[in-house]
């Protein structure tokens, strides 16, 4: 679907051509969009519908100026798990609208003192650990899922040897797809390894289809009401850092690959905003976080589909999805070695983007400052580091990234830090140009 860029960039395209090429962004977000709430207890159909919603509210906030999809955060994969075992799901939503609101603070702080405030407290040499520690700290569910165990491994779910088969077949295709794949086809690894483990697990007789036929066809999405928790918001909001990151790295790779500057036009606290206020709404419905998606930047490289307006019929055709009820259904009969497969390459992936981050930025760990910082995120994350308990403790990434920020702020630094996203810009124009080759 390549096209004139001009076109794409002034929206005269023909309606029909921007309709089918929303679809065509859904359908490449949709296997992460849908991965995230199979595996923290949330319904598909929600994350539908709050996928759509964020995006829309998105673009109404940013002008419709910036060609992004927003859906399901990985980051919060972890803290939801553990927030929803210890204070419930109600509570663990009220804990992540109040995350959203993070975003929306720290738009706030980016309009008042610049875009160079972001690089001040989140430098590459606090980024880089910090998403290192999400992905391996990951790992274990992605394995333990992998041979036909729940996430935590406390209980056995389907037989080790049809587990493994199942979740290597989705593994390898993954591989397969993310190595190999020509165009379009490229961006749908999740996609491909979900179909074909899918379908070796139903000859394993892991799929209950009684479920699907039992569900009416049309169906209000099952939303939930957020309840309000205090340890679970002081819990969860820290989180928000990480994703934040991830926000501006994605804003500036949208705006490399369109060759426009969104961190002036419609402005790095705009775009902020907007995903703040997505992740919030999202909480009210009983939707997972929302971020902005990669993959979805991926295609719009791919295909020259620069027009904004693609991305609210994608946000429209999700809202209608997730009121299929059956298809809703048919999401959660996925079994779980067919997803621990696809997250083996896709928690790996995280971390590997960590330290791409550290290698790219050039961050000198022969300097001791940058080497304390780094090992100290490290073990706390990966070593299951807990501060405080009864009532309020930290752990995982919120401790992680409030460690690395203030061990950056504290430790004396040989010069003084850039007062930009230069740094940030180099690294994700290095990447964008290494995906289009």
């Amino acid at each position: 679907m390549t096209h004139n860029i001009e076109d794409s960039l002034d929206g005269s395209e023909p309606l029909w051509r921007t309709v089918l090429a929303g679809s065509q962004m859904l359908f490449v977000a949709f296997g992460a969009l849908v991965l995230m709430p199979l595996l923290t207890g949330m319904d598909p159909s929600v994350a539908l519908f709050t996928a759509g919603f964020g995006t829309l509210l998105f673009q109404f906030v940013t002008k419709r100026q910036v060609p992004v999809f927003l859906a399901s955060s990985f980051v919060f994969i972890a803290p939801i798990i553990y927030s929803t075992q210890t204070w419930g799901m109600p509570a663990t939503l009220g804990a992540l609208f109040f995350a959203g609101l993070m975003y929306m603070l720290l738009a706030l702080a980016v309009k008042v003192r610049g875009v160079g405030f972001l690089h001040r407290l989140l430098p590459p040499v606090v980024v880089g650990p910090v998403i290192m520690v999400i992905g391996l700290g990951l790992a274990p569910i992605a394995v333990n899922m992998a041979m036909g165990k729940a996430g935590d491994g406390s209980i056995v779910l389907f037989p080790y040897i049809d587990s493994m088969i199942v979740s290597m077949s989705a593994l390898g295709t993954t591989l397969l797809v993310a190595t190999f794949g020509k165009g379009v086809f490229r961006l749908l690894p999740i996609l491909a390894g979900v179909v074909v483990g899918y379908l070796v697990a139903n000859f394993f007789g892991m799929v209950n289809y009684q479920v699907v036929s039992d569900a009416a066809f049309i169906a209000v999405p099952a939303f939930v009401l957020p309840e309000l928790n205090w340890q679970a918001i002081l819990f969860m909001i820290p989180v928000a850092i990480a994703p934040a990151i991830e926000h501006v790295g994605d804003v500036l790779a949208i705006g490399h690959v369109t060759g426009k500057d969104y961190i002036k036009k419609p402005g790095l606290h705009r775009t902020l905003f907007g995903d703040g206020l997505a992740t919030s709404a999202a909480a009210l419905f009983g939707g997972p976080p929302n971020t902005t998606y990669s993959e979805v930047t991926g295609a719009v490289m791919l295909t020259r589909s620069f027009n904004p307006m693609i991305m609210i019929w994608a946000a429209v055709f999700a809202i209608l999805m997730a009121f299929v009820a059956k298809f809703g259904v048919l999401l959660q009969t996925i079994p779980g070695p067919v997803m621990g497969g696809i997250l083996i390459l896709l928690f790996g992936s995280i971390a590997a983007v960590g330290l791409n981050t550290l290698i790219k930025a050039q961050v000198d760990l022969a300097e001791q400052r940058n080497l304390v910082i780094v090992a100290t995120t490290l073990v706390f994350g990966i070593g299951g580091m807990v501060i405080g308990q009864g009532e309020f403790s930290m752990q995982g990434v919120s401790l992680c990234g409030i460690v690395a920020i203030i061990l950056n702020l504290v430790l004396p630094m040989n010069k003084p830090p850039a007062d930009d996203l230069h740094e940030e810009q180099e690294v994700v124009d290095d990447l964008v140009d290494h995906a289009s080759n």
